[in-house]
C-alpha cells in the first residue's frame, strides 16, 4: 500500500513540487495519518525535490526549444545580429562622417 501511494503521489506531485517545503508539509500530513514513517518522510522528501526539479529543468528546456522553434520559424532577427548591424552603422556613420569632414 505505500509503494502505491509513494509511486502515486511521486508520479502526481513530482511535476507540481518545486520547493521542499512544500513536499515536506504533504508528506507530514501523511506521517500523521501513518502512511509513512518518520524515516520514509525524508526519503520521500528527497526523492520529490528530486524529481521536481528534473522536471522544472526538462520544462525549461523544452520551453527554450519551442521558443527558438518559433523565431526560426517567425524568421526574426535575432539580439546578436540586430548588435552586429548596430556596430555596422555606427561604423558606416564614422565613415561617412570622415568623408565628409575632408
Amino acid at each position: 500500500m505505500k509503494n502505491m501511494i509513494k509511486k502515486g503521489l511521486t508520479l502526481g506531485l513530482g511535476l507540481a513540487i518545486t520547493t521542499k517545503e512544500q513536499a515536506e508539509k504533504i508528506v507530514n500530513e501523511l506521517v500523521e495519518k501513518g502512511e509513512l514513517t518518520k524515516q520514509e518522510s525524508k526519503e520521500f522528501v528527497d526523492e520529490l525535490v528530486v524529481k521536481g526539479e528534473e522536471a522544472k529543468k526538462d520544462l525549461d528546456e523544452r520551453i527554450d526549444q519551442k521558443v527558438k522553434q518559433l523565431l526560426d520559424e517567425l524568421n526574426l532577427a535575432t539580439k546578436e545580429e540586430v548588435d552586429a548591424l548596430k556596430q555596422r552603422v555606427e561604423q558606416l556613420e564614422e565613415a561617412r562622417e570622415k568623408t565628409e569632414s575632408k
